[in-house]
């Protein structure tokens, strides 16, 4: 029996899986158990930052792995403090709390826009999320998330939960009532299709945040840590929150999430209030200092930082996509920025994922008629036109 053929019987059926058992990595190729080779283009889906088999990814995190992994969010530890320190240093926040997902990082998020009403006094307890978004599995999560196909059978939902048209600050203003705690909201959309935020949207609900006292949250979970070529996707806006969540690429494939806060808000915990077993733990945190890094530090090849890597590259796949757009008329738009980008068709995009695939090239959709790019941030040139023509071709 084949792990293809074990992993249907042991393995609840929560995936649509492709009948492609992966084995090994190397920077931006994977290779199946028949080694065969392919292009990575989904990184995990935005998860592999620094690519795979990464030399000082898996060397700290082998030597991590030797001294500490594990012990309790009761002591202090080295890494995570350093890992902390980092976040702080570089963002405009104050203070941050570890977890193990993005999906756990939103529940932290929900429940601290809750307890920081409770101790001033406010007793607000609504959340404005937007349409179309996705924010996690877990109850608040996918309450939180604008799409009813994430949340089919669960009903009844957490209460307190609104949502809003993205884009439209009309109608995020129309949603605000005097128990309105926190407004929620992707910088850029990514399961909802890869749609960035416009900069006068969030500037205006900033403003609106600021006048009525509400928290701003921003989900970051996969256009945060680099992605959009700025450690946090907001950067580019000009609209700090109040709040915001990393996941994903932060550690480049060990689990871990975080939730941001700054001024009042970093204070809304208490002990006991909210905490997390494996959050933040040694090996986790030593991954994600590496990340944190190689994304910020210039490195000896003379190309800048990782960040810089990102914004270059990212500049050189919009022209490559738009390329495509001219010549395949089934694209009809071509959105996002940094390696965060994606190609809506008038078509079905599985079809086109699958015979990718079969051409040696993982790419994975945001919804059922967009392809998603999210390479790992290593990725170049060169990288970028194998991807390119192998694309080109299967459409």
């Amino acid at each position: 029996m084949n792990t293809l053929e074990l992993g249907q019987r042991v393995i609840m059926n929560t995936y649509a899986r492709f009948p492609l058992t992966l084995v090994r990595g190397e920077g931006m190729y994977v290779w199946d158990e028949n080694n065969r080779k392919y292009l990575d283009f989904m990184a995990g889906i935005a998860v592999n930052s620094l690519g795979h088999a990464h030399k000082k990814l898996a060397g700290a995190i082998a030597r991590q792995a030797e001294m500490l992994i594990h012990v309790s969010n009761l002591y202090w530890t080295p890494a995570q403090v350093a890992l902390a320190q980092k976040l702080v240093a570089n963002s405009c926040f104050d203070k941050v709390f570890f977890c193990n997902s993005g999906a756990e990082a939103i529940e932290g998020a929900l429940k601290l826009a809750r307890k920081y009403s409770a101790k001033r006094g406010e007793g607000r307890i609504e959340i404005i999320a937007m349409r179309n978004s996705f924010h996690g599995r877990t109850f608040g999560a996918v309450t939180a998330t604008g799409q009813t196909k994430y949340q089919r059978d669960l009903s009844p939902l957490l209460p307190g939960i609104v949502h809003a048209d993205y884009n439209s600050f009309e109608s995020v203003a129309a949603c605000v009532t005097d128990k309105t705690a926190a407004v929620l909201i992707e910088p850029v959309q990514g399961e909802g299709g890869i749609i960035p935020a416009k900069p006068e949207f969030l500037k205006s609900v900033r403003r609106l945040c600021d006048e009525r006292g509400i928290l701003l949250i921003y989900d970051e979970v996969q256009c945060g840590a680099g992605r959009t070529g700025y450690l946090f996707a907001f950067e580019r806006y000009g609209a700090e929150p109040d709040v915001a969540v990393l996941a994903k690429g932060l550690a480049g494939g060990v689990p871990i999430g975080v939730l941001l806060a700054r001024g009042a808000a970093a204070e809304g915990f208490s002990p006991g209030d909210h905490a997390s077993t494996f959050g933040g733990n040694s090996l986790a945190a030593a991954a994600a200092n590496v990340v944190l890094d190689e994304l910020l530090t210039a490195g000896s090849s003379g190309h800048g930082s990782l960040l810089d890597n990102v914004k270059r590259q990212g500049e050189y796949l919009t022209q490559k996509l738009r390329a495509l757009a001219a010549v395949r008329p089934c694209v009809t738009d071509v959105r996002g920025f940094g390696l965060m980008q994606g190609i809506e068709l008038s078509t079905e995009a599985a079809p086109i994922i699958s015979k990718c695939i079969d051409s040696g090239l993982l790419l994975v959709s945001a919804g059922p008629s967009v392809i998603r790019f999210v390479p790992p941030l290593i990725v170049n040139e060169k990288d970028i036109d194998e991807a390119a023509a192998i694309l080109e071709d299967c459409m």
